[in-house]
């Protein structure tokens, strides 16, 4: 069985499209289908236990993305767990594709490729994100290089590095990439799975600035858990240098006296 957990915070509007996308993967796989409301005042309640009973649906307080993920981890039943964000939807074959390259591999990770649309228009990925299979944690320094839309992996995954952290407001998913990547050898399809919609209001990206804030505790707790081997310590940490470096540097030409203290102490910390 494969349980995909959908988190959404009022999404009526396009759950629709992620809810059927994962539905017509019943005929490839056994399906547990889980959908989080993250204290949607939409509608959101209505739609998913009307027109979807074959959905789980539970409904939290608002208290963003990872908790929502959590909680679905906690309701899953199956082998594998897939996510899914709530304003893209999958492709055709995703999940038997998947599921079949897992089992062939003998890894516990698997990973896409993704079609972006952005304000209805398609675009490409730029170079610095480009995707790919094997041990990536180097190539998960930067920036996300795995979308939570297009991941399957084992459940026993999170019994070793732990769930989604719920302090981080943002880059959650980058957080658990280097937790994952750093363990794991993950595989990759290339072909396409999945339909990334961007550009709208509600997207994380667009609601808080200065997101390497964010990368920068995600790094700090990876130098932090003392069990890197040496040559990827020192990746780490002067990813986190230049992060944080960057950050200083707009928050001195925004006057920002938290962030510069907080770049500042930090800097002094590891240098």
């Amino acid at each position: 069985m494969v349980s995909v957990i959908i988190p959404s915070f009022n999404r009526a509007h396009c759950l629709p499209r992620a809810i059927e996308s994962v539905l017509a993967q019943r005929s490839d796989v056994e399906l547990q289908v889980i959908l989080i409301d993250d204290g949607s005042s939409d509608g959101t309640e209505r739609l998913v236990t009307e027109h979807y009973p074959e959905v789980t649906y539970a409904k939290q307080d608002n208290r963003g993305v990872s908790a929502a993920r959590n909680l679905g981890l906690s309701l899953a039943k199956g082998r594998w767990i897939a996510l899914l964000d709530s304003d893209d939807e999958w492709l055709p074959g995703k999940l038997e594709a998947q599921v079949k390259a897992l089992e062939q591999s003998g890894l516990s990770v698997c990973h896409t490729n993704e079609i972006w649309i952005r304000n209805g228009i398609r675009v490409n990925q730029m170079k610095k994100h480009s995707k790919m299979g094997g041990w990536i944690y180097s190539q998960c320094l930067p920036l996300c290089v795995i979308s939570p839309s297009s991941i399957v992996l084992n459940r026993e995954v999170f019994d070793e590095i732990g769930e989604f952290d719920e302090d981080l407001p943002a880059c959650e998913d980058y957080d658990l990439w280097l937790r994952l990547c750093s363990r794991y050898e993950v595989t990759y399809l290339d072909k396409p799975f999945v339909r990334k919609f961007g550009g709208h209001e509600d997207q994380l990206s667009r609601r808080f600035w200065g997101m390497d804030r964010f990368r920068a505790i995600a790094l700090q707790k990876m130098l932090n858990q003392g069990n890197l081997p040496e040559n990827l310590h020192q990746q780490t940490l002067d990813m986190l240098l230049k992060k944080l470096r960057i950050l200083l540097k707009g928050a001195i030409k925004h006057n920002n006296e938290e962030l510069i203290h907080y770049c500042e102490v930090t800097l002094a910390k590891y240098v």
